[in-house]
């Protein structure tokens, strides 16, 4: 008798591409609670506005190295210097108004961490704790990505406009959009 293998579903968009596909099966949609994970990530899908996140995910390597591993602390005191480096930095995205978002997005978080606010339980506390699982079609942008967007930009940090802040969720975990047949829907949260 034979045994017949069942396929495995996944979302439509990571199909196709071997890089996307193991970023879906990995790591997409997986509860991220570390601040500076999360903070790394919200920095990397402002430098996606406008392109494929395909495109950043083959440069991510070459941002983690750019940008020190995107610790918060060397990446505040990068300045004027540093900047014309990275605009010249084919690595990368180099977009110098990313390149300085990310500057002003470190700073702005070092400000949420010296007041008592971890960057992870402002973003999953505003979300209500827990990973919302979605269902019926994706949208571009939420109720609930519009209210984080307007609290990042008060707190400084730019880039994070509603539809970057749902992308930065999606990825995050703090929203679990896999579709209902994709193998990772019930395995994330």
């Amino acid at each position: 008798m034979s045994t017949q293998v069942k396929p495995i579903h996944r979302c439509a968009w990571s199909e196709g591409d071997p890089l996307m596909r193991a970023y879906h099966d990995e790591e997409w949609g997986v509860p991220e609670y570390d601040s500076r994970a999360l903070w790394e990530k919200l920095m990397l899908d402002g430098f996606q506005a406008g392109l494929s996140w395909s495109i950043i995910l083959r440069k991510r390597d070459a941002f983690r190295d750019a940008f020190q591993g995107f610790d918060p602390a060397v990446v505040a005191r990068l300045g004027a210097k540093d900047i014309a480096r990275l605009v010249k930095n084919p690595g990368i995205v180099r977009s110098r108004a990313k390149i300085e978002a990310t500057i002003g997005g470190a700073r702005a978080y070092l400000k949420m961490a010296d007041a008592g606010e971890e960057f992870s339980s402002f973003a999953w506390g505003m979300a209500g704790g827990k990973p919302i699982r979605n269902t019926g079609p994706v949208p571009a942008k939420t109720e609930l990505s519009e209210k984080i967007s307007v609290a990042l930009k008060k707190r400084g940090f730019k880039f994070v406009g509603p539809v970057i802040v749902y992308a930065w969720m999606q990825a995050t975990g703090i929203v679990n959009d896999h579709s209902a047949q994709c193998f990772r829907r019930n395995a994330v949260g």
